[in-house]
């Protein structure tokens, strides 16, 4: 089977990259070809195929008015892109198309090739975010709060809200993008949705595409499970009774709908650190610190929370930067409990999938898809999301867990990874999706060119 895989970013910026890779491998794995349409972009992986990647387009970034006003003409239509589509299409002759990201720089003008007006080929799209459903694709207004109130079609409200980023202007374009893409009935188009969460799922189902949805949570690539593995920690008490200093860790992008300042303001009242009157046993023991990996926009904030709290909070609050393979992982591993704080409704986060791998337990914020990977008592702790008080008192809950309780989470953990996140039976699954929608039933067997 020849599988056509886009996704606008073809290096690993985010989860909906990591998807996209191991998805790629998973189906080399299994015998299938794979082709890719993408974006150039400097730090882009090498490929055969980026001489049909259609050029960079920065919507946010300082870039000149003039190309600006440019791009934004494309922000929902493509002529580029979808002659390079059909070029590509002509060229691999593809069996399936599997969409991921493919909003604003690539956009859903390559499903009008001209290719696929003469040819039937099935089109599955990934639901990574809430682009089918919300303008700014985050379910969140202009105030931050999480908000259904274009789930039903009313996309005018991005606007009534100032949803995009605090511009007018930029609510604008988001709301002329989602009406041209029901207008032009773009969504028609795809022949199956996936929806990586239960969460996600219900809420596409709401907005009117349930009869094209699928529940296929994110998987784990064998590699990734076999590092989780290998920086497993089980001797986590007994380092710390030869003098490690337990933490919690959060580990991804420093911004707001992050929760990342509701985590730093929990963690430093859960210490007594944040000025207000706490009884001696109503803290986190003091050898507990927090490790926070990761940039972003809320750093300065976190830093300033920090310093206002005083020198022992600098102690405790260890901003590390960025971190990747190995020794994220062994961060990851090491930590006694990983955090999910989100205020924003998270997808399926491989954030909390690398914890369980890792066999540390998380404590997630009751939002989106994160409780559907934290089973209270068992792979980690609830709380409600974006309520520090809330989160104070799992952390101090979490902080008393004691060795054999400790032991039967890693046990559920290493479980829950086991059961629900295989690569093999997630491509297994995906390839019999595809067959169902019409791909031909053979590894190898495509339309048009002989195998």
């Amino acid at each position: 089977m020849r599988v056509l895989l886009v996704n606008k970013f073809f290096y690993r910026k985010g989860g909906s990259e990591t998807y996209l890779f191991a998805l790629a491998d998973g189906l080399r794995a299994m015998g299938h070809e794979v082709a890719f349409f993408s974006m150039h972009h400097p730090e882009n992986y090498r490929t055969e195929w980026n001489r049909y990647f259609v050029s960079e387009k920065d919507y946010n970034g300082d870039i000149s008015a003039f190309r600006k006003a440019r791009e934004a003409l494309t922000i929902a239509y493509s002529p580029e892109a979808k002659r390079k589509f059909e070029a590509l299409l002509e060229d691999f002759r593809p069996d399936v198309i599997h969409l991921n990201l493919v909003h604003r720089q690539i956009t859903f003008s390559i499903l009008d090739a001209p290719y696929l007006k003469k040819h039937r080929v099935p089109v599955v799209y990934t639901a990574h975010d809430y682009s089918l459903v919300c303008p700014v694709y985050t379910m969140l207004n202009g105030r931050g709060e999480i908000c259904d109130a274009c789930i039903h079609g009313d996309f005018g409200n991005v606007v009534r809200n100032v949803c995009t980023k605090g511009s007018k202007a930029k609510s604008a374009l988001s709301y002329l993008e989602a009406e041209f893409l029901r207008l032009h009935k773009s969504y028609d188009k795809i022949d199956r949705i996936i929806a990586c969460s239960r969460f996600m799922k219900d809420k596409l189902d709401e907005a009117g595409y349930a009869d094209r949805t699928v529940c296929m949570q994110n998987f784990l690539t064998d590699e990734q499970v076999a590092m989780g593995r290998k920086v497993a920690n089980t001797h986590k008490f007994e380092d710390e009774a030869a003098g490690a200093r337990p933490y919690f860790l959060y580990f991804g992008r420093l911004s707001k709908e992050k929760g990342i300042l509701t985590l730093a303001r929990a963690f430093l009242a859960a210490a007594g650190l944040d000025g207000s009157e706490e009884n001696p046993g109503t803290t986190i023991p003091g050898n507990w610190d927090l490790h926070i990996v990761g940039d972003g926009p809320e750093r300065p904030a976190i830093e300033r929370l920090i310093g206002q709290a005083g020198p022992e909070a600098a102690r405790r609050v260890r901003l590390l930067g960025y971190k990747s393979g190995e020794d994220l992982q062994r961060e990851v591993g090491d930590a006694r409990f990983s955090v999910l704080p989100s205020e924003w409704r998270e997808n399926m986060p491989y954030s909390g999938l690398e914890s369980l791998a890792a066999q540390t337990p998380v404590i997630g914020a009751r939002v989106g898809g994160i409780p559907e990977l934290v089973v209270q008592d068992e792979t980690g702790f609830g709380f409600a999301s974006g309520d520090a008080d809330a989160l104070r008192g799992v952390l101090l809950d979490a902080s008393r867990v004691d060795r054999a309780r400790y032991a039967r989470m890693q046990d559920s953990c290493a479980g829950y990874v086991e059961r629900r996140c295989s690569q093999d039976r997630y491509v297994d699954a995906l390839v019999d999706l595809y067959r169902t929608l019409g791909a031909p039933a053979g590894v190898g067997a495509h339309t048009g060119k002989a195998a």
